[in-house]
């Protein structure tokens, strides 16, 4: 049981958090959405909805594909002001090369969040 506590007129568990008040967002959410809280605050991206990080496309420096399977279809618009996409698959092991331009992409394994 949490015992209350009555402190300038208000009362208060023993943890120190008001009754009756507004809860904030972390204290209300469930599931999914904390788990996605979660993970934000622990510095980590499980939807990939932040930013991503720029990649050279060179051998050293791969951009990298995070897939749940071994092989992923990946498109790449090869110059900046070029209006097709090239489509081709990308599998899992070493880096591979866009067929049109050579820039270089890696596949890397990615775990659902749930």
């Amino acid at each position: 049981p949490i015992k209350l506590i009555h402190v300038c007129g208000c009362n208060v568990t023993k943890c120190g958090k008001v009754q009756g008040g507004i809860p904030t967002d972390e204290e209300q959410a469930t599931g999914l959405e904390k788990v996605i809280m979660k993970a934000m605050k622990q510095g980590e991206d499980p939807f990939n909805m932040m930013k991503p990080k720029h990649y050279a496309g060179s051998k050293a420096d791969p951009h990298l594909v995070p897939s749940i399977t071994n092989k992923r279809i990946v498109g790449c618009v090869c110059e900046e002001d070029n209006t097709a996409v090239v489509w081709f698959w990308l599998h899992e092991g070493e880096a591979q090369r866009c067929p049109s331009c050579g820039s270089h992409y890696k596949l890397v394994p990615h775990e659902l969040p749930h």
